[in-house]
């Protein structure tokens, strides 16, 4: 194993092992870029400095790259200064943090603001990211931190105190009153996290919950909205969701413009509570809303002062009716799906709520990736390829409800780390996913992950509603209790991305990755006496051995490349020495390095075979191995691999084109099962476990 990839992969598994052992949880957060709050803070106390961030330096890079890029008029004359150098008594948050701590400044990220409002509905929810015990009294050192959760585990994101100033002001965002300062230094250390200010530009409120609290967010267009939406929206608050709703803009001179009954467009509230109370005999259901201005709210039925009071029993008019101008209003839910365009719900993830609230969703997270010529098989359109994606089973076991089959579960398929990359002119892939039931031969089963022919025959039996290029893609379902395939992929085949894919239910569901179990049949050797070998074949040996007998690797490299030469149909650009070696390796059972007449035997009869496995899968009789020949070719090999393991196999054996010629085709069966025996050769008592010394592992490694 080259070492560029022996470290690689080495790091991966030592990074999951510590995942596995509870690394990158709210209470053990990851150290973004390996920063450690508390030793740099105690290092600046000793040292008596104030911290300066030389991952996130206080320059134009920090800033952006296009509109706020070195040579943007936006950031002429932007000096970085420090809150104790901005005013004479800076805090960090005053008297609990509120709405009014959040003023948006030069910076198009409204939806991050609008979420970072909606965390201070919630103390809990704030200090998980804003964590307690920071500000510029005793211990104050230039250095603060905050923890963001992202696709799937907490970081802790150092920062320094330098922030962007121009005129005087802060650029970015501010409180109102200009003394207070956590939301402009938490702005930074999410800027740091998305590699500079400028990635935060545009985006939805969505992202800002889920990155503040690690739960999943549905989107419900209110002008198709589901039946059931009212008791969607209650189950939700009980959980503890947030929520937000907002109106669209048609044009831009739309932003921020009031209606005629005072609900601002394009501009984010929460939605607070849900009732159902009795009005002139009848049931009738309200929704409470609140706008973060703290002002400005609805005047239409059921506000604060409106006439529906007066039909309402006392005790409930007493318990609801609210007639501060405090921002938080109830409508009825009749105007609410009127009025309003969308509704965002984040639904929290068991680790968010408090232990009392027994409403939790039953979550599943996985890692995933789409690789060219691996993994990235595109979508259903594209059936060639379409089955090589990541698949994923969900078993539903528990209706909603007794009497009923059906049980809801939401899937929601992020990809990762796409703001970062806008520096580099990359963008959002387009993505989606659609669900397969289990073929009935294979309920019950893990690890089988479903062929080209599976998907030709078989419908979906749902799917996400758009393949788009948001962060998030997420649809709600109701399906019949049973097992199900979830396919997540990019519309077209061979875009390379990261992703996660988290499946919720409200009722307990068993889910895991679907993927060939890692298994080798390879075919017993029929290994001859001397007697029993062909005399044509001895002859042929001992021209080509010369006098001591034995095939060295330079023997081997002249003959194997003087007989491939003679197949034209075969493309290769011969077997290299290393090759060679590895089937030395493999075949020589005396340890001398070099091939005897009955081990070289067994090494040609082997070639032999491979050799028309590849003519068998070459379909296309291209001479050379497409990434999706290799796969069913390793199959007919006897290896079944996982996707991790076949997504090595394309990044080390395969060519510029991901095309796998022969002498690397053969190279690859020769050193899988090189691994597969020396493996079970040493799990003697076949429990998939081996224990070596270091010694031990190095002699195996350096000599595999």
């Amino acid at each position: 194993m080259e070492p560029i990839y022996a470290t690689g992969m080495a790091a991966k598994l030592r990074s999951q092992w510590d995942r596995d052992a509870g690394l990158g949880q709210n209470h053990n957060a990851v150290k973004f870029l390996g920063q450690d709050y508390d030793s740099l803070r105690a290092q600046c106390q000793r040292t008596r400095t104030l911290f300066e961030d030389h991952l996130f330096p206080a320059s134009t890079s920090s800033l952006g790259f296009n509109e706020l890029g070195p040579r943007s008029s936006k950031t002429q004359g932007v000096r970085w200064m420090r809150p104790t150098e901005i005013c004479t008594r800076p805090q960090f948050i005053v008297d609990g943090a509120t709405r009014t701590d959040i003023c948006q400044g030069a910076l198009g990220d409204c939806w991050l603001l609008a979420a970072i409002a909606s965390l201070t509905l919630n103390d809990d929810l704030l200090h998980r990211v804003v964590p307690h015990g920071q500000g510029f009294d005793g211990g104050y050192a230039g250095i603060f931190h905050f923890q963001f959760w992202q696709f799937g585990e907490w970081l802790d994101v150092v920062i320094d105190d330098r922030l962007p100033v121009k005129d005087g002001k802060l650029l970015f965002v501010h409180s109102a009153e200009g003394g207070e300062f956590w939301s402009a230094l938490l702005e930074k250390a999410y800027a740091k996290l998305n590699g500079c200010y400028e990635a935060l530009s545009g985006g939805s409120t969505s992202e800002g919950f889920e990155d503040f609290t690690g739960g999943v967010t549905e989107m419900y267009e209110l002008k198709k909205a589901p039946a059931d939406l009212f008791s969607i929206i209650g189950r939700a608050i009980e959980r503890g969701s947030l929520l937000g709703c907002s109106i669209d803009i048609t044009s831009k001179f739309d932003m921020e413009a009031v209606t005629f009954k005072k609900l601002v467009k394009g501009h984010a509230y929460s939605v607070t509570g849900v009732e159902e109370v009795v009005y002139r005999g009848n049931m009738t259901k309200l929704v409470r809303i609140r706008n973060p201005w703290g002002e400005v709210e609805w005047t239409g039925s059921w506000s604060d002062d409106s006439r529906e009071w007066d039909n309402v029993d006392r005790s409930v008019r007493g318990r609801l009716q609210n007639r501060s101008e405090d921002g938080e209003f109830w409508m009825s839910f009749s105007d609410f799906l009127r009025e309003f365009s969308r509704l965002e719900i984040c639904n929290l993830t068991a680790d968010a709520l408090q232990a009392s609230q027994v409403k939790k969703w039953s979550t599943s997270l996985y890692q995933g990736e789409w690789r060219r010529g691996s993994t990235a098989g595109g979508c259903r359109n594209f059936p060639a390829t379409f089955w090589i994606n990541p698949q994923f089973k969900v078993t539903l076991k528990h209706p909603d409800s007794p009497g009923q089959s059906d049980c809801s579960f939401l899937v929601a398929l992020m990809q990762k780390d796409r703001r970062k990359k806008r520096r580099e002119g990359q963008d959002m892939e387009t993505i989606g996913f659609a669900i397969y039931e289990v073929p009935r031969e294979f309920v019950g089963q893990s690890g089988v992950h479903l062929k080209r022919d599976f998907f030709l025959s078989n419908a979906s039996s749902a799917r996400s509603e758009l393949f788009i290029n948001l962060r998030e893609v997420s649809s709600r379902f109701r399906l019949p209790a049973g097992e199900y395939i979830i396919v997540p992929s990019t519309f077209e085949p061979q875009k390379e991305a990261d992703f996660v894919l988290r499946v919720f239910s409200e009722k307990p569901a068993n889910s895991e990755e679907m993927d060939d179990k890692v298994i080798a049949d390879i075919p017993e050797e029929q290994r001859l006496d001397e007697s029993q070998i062909d005399a044509g074949f001895k002859s042929l040996f001992r021209q080509l051995a010369g006098a001591d007998m034995e095939i060295s690797t330079t023997e081997l490299q002249t003959i194997l490349n003087r007989i491939i030469s003679k197949h034209k149909d075969l493309k290769t650009d011969g077997f290299g020495k290393e090759s060679c070696r590895s089937m030395i390796n493999l075949m020589d059972t005396d340890g001398s390095g070099k091939l005897g007449l009955t081990e070289f035997h067994v090494l040609w009869e082997k070639i032999k075979r491979y050799l028309q496995i590849f003519r068998d899968h070459d379909v296309d009789k291209s001479g050379t191995m497409s990434s999706y020949e290799m796969r069913r070719a390793l199959e007919a090999a006897g290896f079944k691999l996982n996707n991790h393991l076949f997504q090595l196999i394309i990044l080390r054996y395969t060519e510029e084109d991901l095309s796998v010629d022969f002498d690397n085709f053969v190279t690859c069966l020769v050193r899988l099962e090189t691994m597969f025996k020396t493996f079970k050769t040493l799990d003697t008592d076949a429990d998939g476990f081996i224990s070596l010394s270091f010694f031990q592992w190095i002699s195996l490694t350096m000599f595999a």
